[in-house]
């Protein structure tokens, strides 16, 4: 069987990822804070792009009544784009969106700065919290090493998630050098409890960082963490032979200890929600606008339109490759707004009970469901609700916060797993705390309300909402 080479044509299509496309999808996924950004360095970055100035305003250094802006229309930026696309020898509007629809006509309106204590503050983070204490304490170039080692496996908690083992054979010294250094760092430097390996140790440090630690507070922890952990308060005033009213004295002096020594250096302990897209109800139904507070309206600059006519091939090919990008953006920022709108439109569909009544009132909802009611693609549906905030009558939430699986009820219909979730946390929250509920009596009770749910789903929505099990939940009695 002899072998040879043949040359042959295959047609086929597929799709591919230029960097413009890869930007009209990134697109899609930033919330309006992030879109502001991207849009003001593009503003920077090409000088073909300029902003759509208000109206009465005139562009700075214009002399000529062209320059000057034009009064607004419902869609000043396709109407600008499009007349200078015809001037051009390439087609630059049917590359990716093919519809048109009608811009937002949502004015932008004059709004107060954000007021002080709604800004974001800046903290340092806990990382370097400690290293500016590691350089006060030590000058040993070797110390300083394995601790800046030791504060760089910490995680957000302040706990320290690696073996010493390891650290010392990155720092090339030995395991015994490692643990003096994570001495030195747990015993001296702030917060308390820092670079421990676990809650036990986190506890155990804070309570001898006390000039006169509780001895009894110590060997609860130190002996009985697993008794403490489980709230067999009585089992350990029988080992220790002390009343329970004395033990319960350590257990209240241990509970206000910090379990996690880095959460005050979480970089996401304040933040300010700026809303997306607002619902508002209007007589019998809802209007979607969306926020478009400092997002400019963008068109192309006509001063460089004579660049395209008198200038050479070097300088007309920069102005080409410009112009591409800023139509580019301009047509997605258009269709990021749309698909934004369209998404948000059909949710209030979905969910218009919920809107008219609260949580209860949530239904199940798929990405597919909004997807096929809006004839896009769920994963378009996933990118548009990413890091998108929608402010309703019933309080601002996140968009991805409507879409969720349901739990069968009596009559059939389908309810909302965030709802039932909320019937949960009600039922242990009105519990008698001397005899806490179990996973398996809270299904049933919700089997009476006719809502058919398995023990094992009850205890994961459970742990989900950061619930104790019953017999952690379980209060001992005290003495009188």
């Amino acid at each position: 069987m002899a072998m040879e080479a043949r040359l042959s044509l295959r047609q086929s299509q597929r799709v591919v990822m230029t960097p413009l496309l890869q930007q009209a999808i990134q697109l899609l996924q930033l919330s309006t804070l992030e879109l502001q950004e991207v849009v003001q360095k593009e503003l920077l970055e090409n000088p073909l792009l300029e902003e759509v100035p208000a109206e009465g305003e005139t562009p700075a250094g214009a002399t000529e009544p062209e320059a000057a802006a034009p009064p607004p229309e419902p869609a000043p930026v396709e109407t600008t784009a499009e007349r200078q696309t015809d001037e051009l020898p390439f087609d630059l509007t049917a590359v990716l969106f093919d519809h048109h629809e009608e811009r937002s006509l949502v004015a932008q309106e004059e709004r107060e700065e954000l007021p002080f204590e709604n800004i974001a503050r800046t903290t340092s983070s806990l990382s370097d919290h400690l290293e500016e204490q590691l350089r006060f304490a030590t000058e040993d170039p070797a110390v300083r090493r394995i601790g800046e080692e030791i504060i760089g496996n910490l995680d957000e908690d302040g706990y320290l998630r690696t073996e010493l083992a390891d650290i010392a054979e990155r720092c090339q010294t030995t395991v015994d050098q490692v643990e003096k250094v994570l001495t030195l760092v747990q015993e001296k430097f702030d917060p308390p409890g820092v670079a421990a390996r676990s809650v036990q140790e986190c506890l155990l440090i804070q309570l001898r960082r006390d000039p006169n630690p509780d001895p009894v507070s110590v060997e609860i922890v130190e002996q009985h963490f697993e008794d403490l952990s489980r709230r067999r308060y009585p089992e350990i005033a029988r080992i220790l032979k002390l009343p329970l009213d004395r033990i319960m004295e350590s257990v209240e002096e241990i509970m206000g200890l910090e379990p996690k020594p880095g959460r005050p250096f979480g970089s996401n302990d304040s933040r300010y929600i700026v809303p997306d897209v607002s619902v508002i109800k209007m007589g019998a139904d809802y209007a979607v606008i969306l926020n478009e507070d400092g997002i400019p309206r963008l068109r192309v600059n006509s001063l460089y339109r004579s660049l395209l006519r008198s200038s050479g091939d070097e300088a007309r090919q920069y102005v080409e490759q410009k112009l591409r990008s800023a139509m580019w953006l301009i047509k997605s920022v258009e269709q990021r707004q749309r698909t934004l709108r369209k998404v948000t439109q059909s949710i209030v569909k979905f969910q218009r009970e919920f809107l008219d009544k609260g949580l209860p009132y949530l239904r199940p909802l798929a990405l597919r469901d909004v997807g096929e009611d809006i004839s896009m693609h769920e994963s378009t549906i996933s990118r548009v609700t990413t890091n998108k905030y929608v402010e309703t009558p019933q309080g601002l939430f996140e968009l991805k916060y409507f879409f969720h699986s349901g739990i069968a009820s009596g009559d059939g219909e389908m309810v909302s797993s965030v709802s039932v979730k909320k019937m949960i946390q009600d039922l242990l929250a009105n519990e008698d705390q001397a005899k806490p509920l179990s996973d398996q009596e809270v299904a049933q009770i919700l089997k009476g309300r006719g809502l058919t749910i398995a023990r094992r789903t009850v205890a994961k929505y459970r742990e989900e909402l950061g619930i104790l099990p019953s017999h952690q939940r379980r209060l001992a009695p005290r003495k009188r």
